[in-house]
């Protein structure tokens, strides 16, 4: 018992000082070298990927419009509608792609770190779109036609309507962009933590001998099924934020509330 304890004592978990790092060159850190290093990809593939389109699909074809169908049709066209959605496949897609490829660097050796695990990243996307399905929103309704619009849903009773006025203003201009950052900020915090912990248990474990070395093991396997279990959580965050915002956007441009 006493051994166990002293080896509690040494141990140390690691923290909030895992997303820390001091900058590369001048200002510019990690985080920031790879949400430049996820555009590359991104335009690299796609760029690759549609030189030689033929009407029977290569692999690689394949597999690139099978992507592309998801934020085309399960995202833009079944939210935003079948008349509108068009212009704003390339948004969804690219929101889609980019979050998805940063989400992923968590998992890629050496890389291991999943860029919008940094609050500033998920925040610059949800004020992004935030801006863009206001403005979709201001410009279909007019100023007036708008802020009725999303502020008084059709068939609200006159005694509760200055209720749901507040309720539906704070919610479109405030609730859903945070909820938006923070949902994706919080799954990446978080699932990159465990398995930072796992990893660190694991080698501390391994070495600290005595009956410890026993425990090793078994939070390494810990780690690696978290690892599957965070790129699975990484796939569903990035789909989750760019759904919203197509739900977000046809919301705003509908005709009805």
């Amino acid at each position: 018992m006493g051994t166990l304890v002293l080896a509690a004592e040494e141990f140390t978990p690691p923290g909030a000082s895992l997303f820390e790092y001091p900058p590369i060159f001048g200002s510019v850190t990690k985080p920031m070298v790879l949400a430049v290093l996820s555009l590359v990809i991104i335009v690299a593939v796609f760029t690759l990927g549609t030189r030689k389109l033929s009407l029977v699909p290569s692999k690689g074809q394949f597999a690139l419009e099978s992507f592309y169908d998801i934020p085309r049709n399960t995202m833009a066209r079944d939210q935003i509608g079948s008349q509108d959605f068009k212009r704003f496949i390339p948004l969804i897609l690219g929101l889609f792609s980019f979050i998805l490829v940063n989400n992923l660097f968590a998992i890629v050796p050496v890389i291991q770190f999943p860029t919008l695990s940094r609050i500033g990243f998920p925040l610059s996307l949800a004020l992004f779109v935030y801006v863009f399905y206001h403005y979709a929103g201001f410009k279909k309704h007019g100023f007036a036609g708008y802020i009725k619009h999303a502020a008084l849903p059709p068939g609200v009773p006159v005694f509760i309507a200055p209720l749901i006025i507040v309720i539906e203003l704070l919610q479109k201009f405030v609730v859903q962009p945070l909820s938006l950052a923070l949902r994706v900020f919080a799954a990446m915090f978080a699932g990159h933590l465990i398995i930072a912990l796992t990893a660190v248990a694991s080698a501390f474990l391994i070495t600290a001998g005595g009956a410890l070395v026993i425990a090793g093991p078994f939070a390494f396997v810990a780690g690696i099924a978290f690892t599957f279990l965070e790129a699975l959580v990484q796939v569903i965050q990035a789909y989750v934020f760019a759904l919203l915002a197509a739900v977000f956007i046809g919301a705003a441009i509908s005709e009805d509330h």
